[in-house]
């Protein structure tokens, strides 16, 4: 296995925002709410309005650049 191992427990580096709608996180941390998507490498967090709105790609595990 040559994937890295990321922890639940990682907290994200600085200001974190949607990658869909670019929504901020007031305290600079993800609320709990919020859903984190690995994609190409990256970590992608995304708002609970834009999860709700694109749950159906979400299960059906499509990238976010198809929703």
């Amino acid at each position: 296995m040559d994937e890295e191992t990321h922890h639940p427990g990682e907290q994200a580096v600085g200001h974190v925002a949607c990658a869909r709608c670019g929504t901020t996180a007031e305290s600079g941390t993800p609320p709990p709410t919020w859903l984190c998507a690995m994609e190409d490498g990256r970590r992608l967090y995304f708002c609970d309005d834009c999860a709700r709105l694109h749950i159906r790609a979400i299960e059906s595990r499509l990238d976010s650049v198809w929703w």
